[in-house]
């Protein structure tokens, strides 16, 4: 949809406009260093002045990008618990076309916390721009249940001295200068933030900072501190409240009650920024290396621009992750030593994969933590870890999904098919349909008239089947004719219905039955379970019965084990380089090049469940045994889930 009012031609040279003397410069005040204090970050990002040229140009591509989102007619009334995070899209954008803003900040703040707001991770504007920092503060969170008093409350994570340090002197030398004694924080009880309950201020952060995920207690989840895999190491997320890229915040109050004391005290707690972004000398050059638009911000032409000879034999392999947007993995803090699985690695660990078998060799844990990485090296690892627990005389197996960001969607695929052993019976995934605009349609026709197959195309009807299983051919138009649907009053239309071809790409004969007993499978997750993991979730609960039980999240309050909708993914660049690759870039329908370094993705496909339930069997709280230890974690899920532990 072209948006009225909206300049899809725009000059590119904007840079200019924001050099400054470096006397009045306050980008150099805070270049050349690590961190900074959040209010001269805002100074810095302040700085650059808004600028109407930049304003048309993000909002054409915005307005363009959404015409191909699958969910747009749903959000306009979306079905409890989900409510809260309807939105008119169109009208924001037109709020956003009208809004005076005081600076290009304000600006792209607005048009991030818009989309970050639908809690759609599958669908956001990001920009490099204003999330160069990440804001610290040494004290992440989390929820703990304490079974000597029998209640559940809110800590500064008992380990928190030994991660703050993982973060080094740079960090901790600034509070150690002001005469901040981080190290005491560790495992205090948090008895209000900002003056208000605890539980209650996690609660606005999950409604206003985090975004990603629809259910509200995932989210919640989200601001507590957890454990995760990042680069292949084991590392500790601290959490969207300790570790939010949004820099708008000085400071925090909590109300503490520190170990082995009665009385409350008030301890105000500053946040020291730490830079994710490209190291810079002045605003000049923050501009140039975080702002601008660089090779890999807009698509290109793969006629005129081809991949490599080894990657053009493969077919463009489907995504639907979150990970590209999760910022705080840019920071990645190791695990600290005492919380590692100290049950040694078994063969088929890898990359995304840590496999490892629990005292008295019972139960085997598979701990994925994406559907990324290397797309062979993951069914390899797959298949060595199920193996070495068949050689271990295993009896059940745990399939940890804590953290995981989704990925391949074929991966996710890959992993039900050979847990379940669907042989070349059956299929691992959902149905799914495009949205069938009139621009998604010329690409489909101009692809066909091109002649360009999978190998170039995500829009290629041989990355499809038909829902018998047959692939389609490559010259087929699966939106010709389209399907009409009515969502919220809206006419709308779809595509065909599609099944992945996801057999086709892997190296490995998928087993014609299950190396466990399903009944004696189970699903753990802190239910940040995203993107082709919620599909890999669901799929095997609905269709296997296999159980799924989370850890965490708000007491006494309603939880899914699947983080979000939607069925595949698709970057600003990858849509760009359909249109450009089909010739259509000058189509009045196409958004124009993005002139700063941004991305505006999008839920490109729909998954269709039989099922609009997603709860978990089983819900367990965190103990000071259990957080961010995950061999304790599994060991307890594992003597809850299974008899005769």
């Amino acid at each position: 949809m072209r948006l009225p009012g909206l300049l899809l031609g725009l000059p590119l040279l904007v840079s200019r406009a924001f050099s400054a003397p470096a006397s009045d410069d306050p980008c150099a005040k805070i270049a050349g260093k690590a961190y900074a204090l959040p209010r001269d970050v805002q100074a810095c990002y302040k700085s650059f002045p808004f600028n109407e040229t930049i304003r048309q140009n993000v909002l054409a591509v915005v307005s363009s990008v959404f015409d191909f989102y699958t969910f747009e007619n749903f959000y306009l009334e979306l079905p409890a618990p989900f409510q809260g995070s309807t939105a008119n899209i169109r009208a924001n954008i037109d709020r956003i076309n009208k809004t005076e803003y005081a600076n290009d900040y304000h600006f792209m703040k607005d048009v991030y916390d818009f989309t970050l707001r639908m809690n759609d991770g599958h669908t956001r504007f990001m920009t490099s721009c204003y999330t160069a920092y990440q804001n610290l503060i040494p004290a992440p969170i989390v929820s703990l249940w304490d079974p000597k008093k029998k209640e559940h409350g809110v800590y500064i994570a008992p380990n928190s001295a030994e991660l703050v340090a993982l973060l080094g002197k740079e960090y901790t030398g600034y509070y150690e200068s002001i005469g901040f004694d981080w190290k005491r924080l560790a495992g205090a009880q948090v008895l209000a933030i900002e003056g208000a309950d605890p539980y209650d201020y996690i609660d606005r952060v999950a409604d206003w900072q985090v975004g990603n995920y629809l259910d509200h207690n995932i989210r919640v989840n989200s601001v507590f501190t957890s454990y995760r895999i990042t680069g292949g190491a084991w590392s500790q997320r601290m959490g969207d409240l300790a570790g939010p890229v949004d820099i708008s915040t000085a400071d925090l109050t909590f109300k503490l009650l520190f170990a082995n004391t009665t009385e409350p005290e008030d301890v105000m707690i500053p946040y020291y920024a730490n830079l994710l972004g490209i190291a810079f000398t002045d605003k000049e050059s923050y501009w140039k290396a975080n702002c601008a638009a660089d090779a890999r911000t807009n698509g290109v032409d793969l006629k005129i621009n081809p991949r490599t000879d080894s990657a053009r034999n493969e077919p463009r392999r489907p995504k639907a992750s979150i990970e590209e947007s999760d910022h705080s993995r840019m920071n990645a803090i190791a695990l600290p030593d005492p919380y590692l699985p100290t049950a040694p690695p078994v063969t088929g660990t890898t990359e995304v994969i840590k496999s490892y078998i629990l005292p008295g060799n019972k139960t085997g844990v598979m701990y994925v933590s994406s559907f990324g990485g290397d797309y062979y090296n993951f069914q390899l690892g797959v298949a060595a870890s199920l193996y070495s627990f068949q050689q271990a005389n295993v009896e059940r197996v745990i399939i940890d999904v804590s953290n995981n960001g989704g990925g391949y969607v074929c991966l996710g695929h890959f992993l039900h098919a050979f847990m379940a052993g669907l042989g070349d019976q059956g299929y691992a995934g959902f149905n799914s349909t495009t949205r069938a605009n009139p621009l998604a349609q010329k690409i489909v026709k101009s692809a066909i008239n091109l002649e360009l197959d999978s190998s170039w195309l995500f829009f290629a009807a041989n990355n499809w089947a038909f829902p018998n299983g047959t692939r389609m051919y490559p010259w087929y138009d699966y939106m010709d004719p389209a399907t009409n649907i009515t969502v919220n009053g809206k006419d709308d239309q779809t595509s065909q219905r599609l099944h992945d071809v996801c057999q086709w790409s892997y190296i490995l004969e998928i087993p014609s039955k299950p190396a466990f007993d399903l009944s004696k499978v189970a699903i753990v997750s802190n239910g940040l379970c995203s993107s082709t993991c919620a599909l890999f979730s669901t799929a095997m609960s609905e269709q296997h019965k296999v159980k799924v039980a989370v850890f965490g999240g708000k007491p006494d309050s309603e939880m899914e084990y699947r983080a979000m909708a939607g069925n595949q993914v698709m970057e600003w660049p990858d849509l760009d380089t359909e249109i450009k690759t089909t010739n259509l870039k000058n189509d009045p329908l196409a958004g124009p090049d993005l002139i700063v370094k941004a991305n505006m993705r999008h839920n490109w496909r729909t998954a269709y469940d039989a099922s609009d339930s997603s709860k978990p069997l089983d819900r367990f709280p965190y103990t000071r045994d259990t957080y961010n230890n995950p061999q304790n974690a599994w060991a307890y899920a594992a003597s809850e889930l299974f008899d005769n532990y």
